[in-house]
């Protein structure tokens, strides 16, 4: 019985691809013009009722159309959030819906291109969705699985993503690990080659922390106390003062709490505490953010900053927040952006060295580390890896695709 027509799925928290192998080589499929990546990202627009996505939905986002944008859509899998009701525009819809109308608008991209029906999916998975969470960990794949069942697939198997990245990872001598780091996790495979055929997987471990974790963090510490986190709001009935509450700034700072932010109870609230606050020009810049709904707009800019913090040559890196407030921006250095995420970092290595400990590998013994992931190419990642792996070459040529390369080429044999 020949094997199904299969499609090599790289479903990511930021950005996603598909592909197939094609003469024994992977083959990225062209999902936008001109692209065979697009963000993770939707944007339902109330006045054609559609739902737009990719980089027209980050567009409509920039140029200021009204509708509802959504990111980071994967990190709510395996959470009670997934399967709630909401109403948009009119439809009652799960977020489960919403997963699988991006799903299905891949597929509908690649059958297209290829003038193929694709009947199955081989989809990358971190090897933890929840790492503190066994029953949130085992519900997402669960729930990942109905997504792409909902968006028209017979069946779908999975694949840890380091595992498929090794894959596309040209073969060397010597030990090597892949640190995988994405929008939401860290993944980590230890790996020797056996001759030519595939290399042998030791082991593969993994954590709930990734690029989006790093812009919460930078946004926390740099971006909302200009909103007025850790500012005083006088109270009402004495002299004294209360700390403005966490949870409102919390949920800003992180990509996929943001569009359930936007009630009347959180107006409220910030519109009460701006008038009793002792910086009220902080809490309006607050009452702004909810009233316009610029959420989304705020972690762009610290994104943005972060990658240009990245940057040893760029002449001004900064987090611009214009957007808000004319004028408004705050310095994001090299040295500001490693400060900020030192911890973060340190547990990002930790588990590295947990991973060679589970296979009682000591990190000096590394031959290569393979960095995947657009969060791994962070200068202080890389440095962090070569000081605990001393003797490993760095490999990173290849980190933005080797996950989808690699899903492309597994994905032939995947149902075989």
């Amino acid at each position: 019985m020949p094997a199904p027509n299969t499609l090599g799925i790289d479903f990511g928290t930021s950005n996603s691809a598909v592909g197939i192998a094609v003469n024994g080589k992977p083959w990225l499929i062209e999902v936008e013009p001109g692209q065979t990546t697009l963000p993770t990202a939707v944007f339902f627009d109330p006045a054609s009722r559609s739902m737009r996505v990719g980089r027209r939905a980050t567009d409509a986002l920039i140029t200021g159309e009204e509708g509802r944008f959504m990111r980071a859509l994967k990190s709510l899998l395996g959470t009670p959030l997934l399967r709630e009701k909401r109403r948009i525009h009119g439809e009652e819809l799960t977020f489960v819906d919403i997963i699988a109308r991006f799903l299905a608008h891949l597929k509908t991209q690649a059958e297209t291109a290829t003038h193929h029906r694709f009947t199955h999916a081989l989809s990358g998975r971190p090897v933890v969705f929840h790492s503190k969470d066994p029953a949130r960990n085992a519900q997402a794949e669960i729930d990942l699985k109905d997504c792409y069942l909902k968006a028209g697939f017979e069946d779908v198997r999975f694949l840890f993503e380091p595992e498929a990245a090794l894959r596309s990872t040209a073969p060397e001598p010597g030990l090597g690990l892949i640190v995988d780091i994405g929008g939401g996790t860290s993944d980590y495979t230890v790996f020797r080659p056996v001759g030519t055929e595939t290399p042998q997987v030791l082991t593969s471990h993994g954590i709930r922390l990734g690029g989006t974790d790093f812009d919460r963090q930078l946004s926390l510490e740099y971006v909302m106390p200009l909103l007025g986190r850790g500012s005083r709001i006088r109270n009402t009935f004495g002299a004294d003062s209360l700390p403005t509450p966490n949870r409102i700034y919390n949920d800003l700072a992180t990509w996929q709490m943001i569009p359930f932010l936007y009630t009347q109870e959180n107006r409220r609230l910030a519109r009460e505490m701006a008038q009793s606050a002792e910086e009220p020009e902080k809490l309006n810049r607050l009452v702004n953010v909810l009233e316009d709904m610029l959420g989304h707009d705020l972690a762009f800019a610290v994104e943005r900053g972060k990658i240009h913090a990245n940057q040893p040559d760029h002449p001004n890196p900064q987090i611009n927040l214009s957007i808000l407030e004319r004028g408004l921006s705050v310095p994001m250095r090299a040295a500001e952006l490693n400060k900020a995420l030192s911890a973060l970092v340190e547990e990002i290595l930790h588990h590295a060295a947990l991973t060679l400990e589970q296979v009682n590998l000591r990190p000096e013994t590394v031959d290569r580390i393979v960095l995947v992931g657009g969060s791994s190419l962070l200068g202080t990642i890389e440095a962090g890896m070569q000081q605990l792996c001393p003797n490993a070459r760095i490999h990173k040529s290849n980190a933005m695709t080797a996950v989808a390369d690699g899903l492309a080429l597994a994905a032939e044999t995947a149902f075989a």
